[in-house]
């Protein structure tokens, strides 16, 4: 059974900074391509950041390059994303994704391309 369990969300002021982890279990994590997505109230679920199974690749959206880094750590079956000069738009829930099987250096960026997600953690900032 694959799990996937995001920590880190919470309460910042705007400019500060949060690092989410995302923890994998049950499926083969070096093989996954991984993203982050989020979803604020009212909003449709947007992509956020992406990274290849083996870490060499990343993108971003175009709302967050610069300022969030997504990262992974394949021995401890665990993605992250830091997220620094936070600004009140980030304001979500963030969830983290998996697509179970992907080429080597390839990331997803439509949540259709990703079989399993995480419950979400709220990230608040306030202005």
């Amino acid at each position: 059974q694959v799990q996937m369990v995001e920590s880190g969300g919470g309460l910042v002021q705007a400019g500060g900074s949060l690092r989410l982890s995302c923890a994998a279990s049950g499926m083969p994590f070096t093989n996954a391509a991984m993203g982050w997505f989020r979803q604020a109230p009212g909003k449709e679920r947007e992509f956020v950041a992406a990274i290849s199974r083996s870490g060499a690749r990343t993108y971003y959206s175009d709302s967050v390059r610069g300022r969030f880094t997504i990262s992974r750590d394949n021995a401890k079956n665990t993605m992250y994303q830091q997220m620094n000069s936070l600004k009140p738009e980030d304001t979500a829930v963030y969830y983290c994704a998996a697509k179970a099987i992907s080429f080597y250096r390839t990331t997803y960026t439509r949540a259709l391309d990703y079989d399993y997600w995480g419950q979400g953690t709220q990230v608040t900032v306030s202005s």
